[in-house]
């Protein structure tokens, strides 16, 4: 099974340090985190104009909910946590859950 960590961050008030923070020193830390197997981003567009999206949602995928919770107790994952308040002037939303797999009928 596949854990998966979503993050989704709020409208920054600069879009563009945001950008180059998240690149090249968020995402470096991030990437440090024991356990991870598979980092992923992307800047969400709504289906209905009138709903606001996230500026951007990263996914972190881990092999059981017990090895995010581990990822996060190191110095790595502590690390990479305490550095979301030095970018995400919008805000940051976490939520994690269980993946599963849905096969569509062909």
């Amino acid at each position: 099974m596949v854990h998966r960590l979503v993050v989704s961050y709020g409208q920054p008030d600069d879009p563009a340090a945001f950008d180059a923070y998240y690149r090249d020193t968020h995402t470096p830390l991030a990437t440090q985190m024991p356990g991870l197997v598979r980092f992923t981003t992307g800047s969400p567009q709504p289906l209905d104009p009138s709903q606001p999206a996230p500026y951007l949602v990263a996914e972190l995928d881990f092999e059981s909910e017990q090895e995010m919770g581990a990822a996060f107790t190191s110095a790595e994952g502590k690390a990479a946590a305490e550095d979301v308040a030095n970018f995400a002037t919008g805000g940051a939303t976490m939520t994690h859950y269980e993946l599963n797999e849905v096969h569509a009928p062909r």
